[in-house]
């Protein structure tokens, strides 16, 4: 490729799910639309990649086996990982609605239907990446 012509890449889509069956139909879902996907199957091998970007949108299932998805988010942060990132769970209380609108982080709930997680992935990128606390 010539040095003056510009490497158009896809959006990365980093998912973090500890069930298979959601982890790969996310990551066809993704792929499918021109994304770049990058899954994990759980919050230690993410932690321990040397692979995790500052850059995309991260993809966080709330229920995660020894944790959960915003208490993931928080040691992210704490590593200076800015990505903006989504999270999805299954009917979430006030609680945890108050939490992750403290954190910035949208919700949005299972069953995945239509493109709502596909959208709200590109709202996030458009919106780019948050300041680190």
């Amino acid at each position: 490729m010539p040095d003056n012509v510009i490497e158009q890449r896809s959006p990365l889509v980093v998912i973090i799910d500890d069930d298979p069956a959601v982890l790969n139909s996310l990551k066809f879902s993704f792929e499918i639309e021109g994304f770049a996907v990058q899954t994990f199957s759980s919050p230690e091998e993410l932690l321990s990649s040397d692979d995790v970007l500052n850059s995309g949108c991260l993809v966080i299932d709330f229920n995660l086996r020894g944790t959960d998805g915003l208490d993931l988010l928080r040691q992210l942060r704490k590593r200076q990982i800015a990505t903006p990132a989504i999270l999805i769970t299954t009917h979430p209380t006030a609680a945890l609605r108050e939490r992750a609108a403290i954190a910035g982080v949208p919700i949005v709930e299972k069953p995945l239907f239509g493109n709502t997680l596909i959208d709200s992935v590109r709202r996030a990128l458009d919106r780019g990446r948050p300041s680190v606390p």
